[in-house]
């Protein structure tokens, strides 16, 4: 399908979305664990329990590296015809109900079956990534102004029990985004577990006192209301994870508890850990920080996972454009770059070590060895000094 429109000169532009028709794989990554508790049941072989890590993990970040980075952009002209286009919406509205069916089918194998350990354990880090994916799914509805869109975003992220994710990011995240007092933006220097103690925890207090204050506001009284957006997901995950634990009996608690773990430690918490690191917005004579620009963001143009997470890694433009749909979200020159895509930068992030020698030297390369142009954990800053200070070569 080609859309057409007129430049500023008159010309006739032309453009085909040529991924078009592979967006449609969103429908399949949410099934992956139900799949393989098939497959798993026909062959009799457990490993297919760990399937969609190994995809997820392993599998993918091969594609992308024998794929070709694409940078390409939609012509602004058209993106107005793009946008309209109900196919990419229709997308993920769709992928909400799957959510839902993967959760509780894979819930009805484990409180039925009589599985090892080992493949509940697998099934249940499995869902946790897709259901990581149900977050970024609830991100991409939750930034568009309809009232459909947003109502979808908080039933899709109460499957993995983070309803409190659509007001954090939105009015919060956005707001503060590289910057140190950002909770959601990691510093240079921070593990990925330091930074999940603060990231985690704080989301949800300044979720609350975000609709707290906004309930106040507008004269509607305390919180405790279900027209607080905070409650409303929440209580649906209530009754889903309540209605799971009646019909299929104590062995979902743990299972409940360790797909909802990883889906928040897993995928969300490590989007935002590897996604500004290090990055800084300046801060202004007046107190307030600069405007979020492209290169407050790490990017990443690798195919095969930004197939799967509707563009999320085209962050640069997302943050600097929030409402923009995931189709027409573009790629700029001179953006700091990710080595690869959210995959293998997550698992790389889990070995703080590695992550630190892969990822320091891309940030004082970005920040021409500046460190005042960073944000820094100040409990690191005397020990990075030291280590780049002298004999530092960006292109080491």
């Amino acid at each position: 399908m080609s859309l057409q429109a007129l430049s500023a000169d008159g010309q006739t532009i032309t453009y085909t979305d040529r991924r078009r028709w592979l967006w449609s794989l969103s429908l399949f990554w949410p099934l992956m664990p139900a799949i393989s508790c098939w497959l798993a049941a026909s062959s009799g072989q457990m490993v297919w329990f760990w399937g969609t890590l190994i995809v997820w993990y392993c599998l993918v970040p091969v594609v992308d590296h024998l794929l070709p980075t694409d940078k390409s952009n939609p012509p602004e002209e058209v993106v107005p015809q793009l946008e309209a286009d109900r196919y990419y919406r229709v997308l993920t509205y769709l992928t909400v109900p799957i959510h839902y069916f993967t959760l509780i089918y894979t819930a009805y194998v484990v409180g039925t079956q009589n599985l090892p350990w080992h493949a509940v354990l697998g099934l249940a880090l499995s869902v946790g990534v897709v259901n990581g994916l149900a977050i970024n799914t609830g991100h991409e509805l939750g930034h568009k102004k309809t009232t459909t869109e947003r109502w979808l975003a908080k039933i899709v992220l109460a499957v993995v029990g983070y309803g409190h994710f659509l007001i954090e990011h939105n009015r919060g995240h956005h707001v503060d985004v590289a910057t140190p007092i950002d909770p959601a933006s990691a510093k240079m220097g921070q593990s990925i577990y330091g930074f999940a103690t603060g990231e985690i925890p704080n989301a949800v207090r300044r979720a609350w006192t975000s609709e707290k204050n906004r309930l106040a506001r507008q004269g509607r009284g305390g919180p405790w209301t279900l027209q607080n957006e905070v409650l409303q997901p929440t209580l649906m995950t209530i009754v889903l994870y309540g209605s799971l634990l009646l019909a299929f009996g104590w062995i979902m608690v743990p299972y409940l508890f360790l797909q909802a773990l990883w889906g928040w430690f897993g995928i969300l918490t490590s989007a935002n850990y590897v996604e500004h690191y290090g990055l800084l917005r300046k801060k202004l004579e007046n107190g307030r920080y600069e405007q979020c620009q492209p290169h407050h963001s790490w990017n990443s143009n690798h195919i095969m996972s930004n197939l799967i997470l509707f563009n999320l890694q085209r962050h640069s433009d997302h943050h600097a454009n929030a409402t923009r749909r995931y189709q027409s979200l573009r790629s700029f020159d001179d953006l700091p770059e990710l080595p690869s895509g959210y995959p293998l930068m997550f698992a790389i992030a889990l070995i703080p070590p590695l992550w630190f020698a892969l990822m320091d030297k891309r940030v004082m390369a970005w920040s021409d060895g500046d460190l005042a142009k960073l944000n820094v954990l100040p409990s690191k800053k005397e020990r990075l000094m030291a280590q780049f200070a002298s004999g530092y070569n960006p292109s080491a």
